[in-house]
């Protein structure tokens, strides 16, 4: 009976993966690391926080993102993490969004935990 219960887990966590993509499709993606230079929560939202992010030779993105209920504007300034910068711009709340900060957490419920290299790497080094 616990092994038939261990593979219901199993079987409930598989479900809930995404649709597979084939290598190229993934590979479309440009995700850099880079540093957070300032930082601002924008006014009459909740969730969002405005950042200027450095990406070394690529330059400095704004990057938005729903974060305001876990971070203030301020930890984040400094901080070295990982982004998606290829991403189509989007507006939010008046403001361009160029990219898209990466964060582990599936249930939008839990605070999100910003990806960290291991060791401080050139802003702009890409995923490989």
């Amino acid at each position: 009976m616990w092994i038939l219960q261990v593979m219901w887990g199993i079987v409930n966590i598989m479900k809930d993966i995404k649709e597979l993509i084939k290598y190229p499709g993934f590979a479309k993606l440009d995700i850099r690391a880079g540093t957070i230079i300032c930082g601002e929560k924008i006014e009459g939202s909740k969730k969002l926080i405005r950042m200027d992010v450095d990406f070394g030779e690529v330059g400095i993105k704004q990057i938005i993102a729903g974060l305001a209920e876990w971070y203030k504007p301020e930890d984040l300034i400094g901080l070295q993490t990982v982004f998606v910068v290829n991403l189509e711009p989007i507006e939010l709340m008046g403001y361009e969004s160029q990219g898209m900060i990466l964060g582990l957490g599936l249930d939008d419920s839990q605070k999100p935990v910003l990806l960290i290299p291991q060791a401080e790497v050139e802003n702009g080094e890409g995923l490989r």
